[in-house]
């Protein structure tokens, strides 16, 4: 039998200020092919390609998603990078890695805060109603109804919304 693999995938927490008001910007998931998933609300994610660097991902997966353009992402500037007989590696620190370990498809996800610049498209062909969202609201949502949240965001965002 053929062992399977868990798949590495990036999301972004991205953060605005507006007059003193905290948002981060969600999204409704609504991807081809998944089935009761769609719907939930969700940050922006995706999965790393073969040997994509980390953050390059997470930048490719925010303007794919929301047409927005990453500025900045929080822990980038510590990363630390080698190259060894021919073989590069980095190493660096997400705000959060989320593994999943039962259901659905195998994944480990990790959570960047982030900034980013742009007027966030209606939608996309994996998104619907791309919109900032005041954190008071989502941490209603997260506290009250966490069913209505992609799961594996929910770990991250109570993480965000707790720190």
């Amino acid at each position: 039998m053929p062992e399977i693999f868990a798949k590495p995938c990036v999301s972004a927490i991205i953060e605005k200020t507006v007059d003193g008001e905290s948002f981060i910007l969600v999204q409704t998931r609504q991807k081809q092919g998944g089935g009761e998933t769609n719907g939930k609300l969700e940050i922006p994610a995706g999965k790393i390609r073969e040997y994509e660097d980390i953050f390059a991902a997470l930048k490719r997966e925010v303007k794919e998603e929301t047409g927005l353009t990453v500025t900045k992402i929080h822990g980038e500037e510590s990363a630390v990078s080698t190259q060894t007989g021919g073989v590069t590696t980095r190493s660096f620190f997400p705000f959060c890695t989320t593994q999943n370990l039962s259901g659905a498809y195998s994944i480990l996800l990790h959570t960047f805060l982030c900034e980013a610049k742009g007027t966030p498209l209606p939608s996309t062909d994996e998104t619907t109603d791309i919109h900032w969202i005041r954190l008071d609201t989502l941490k209603k949502i997260v506290e009250e109804t966490p069913e209505k949240i992609f799961f594996m965001h929910i770990n991250a965002l109570k993480k965000y919304l707790n720190q």
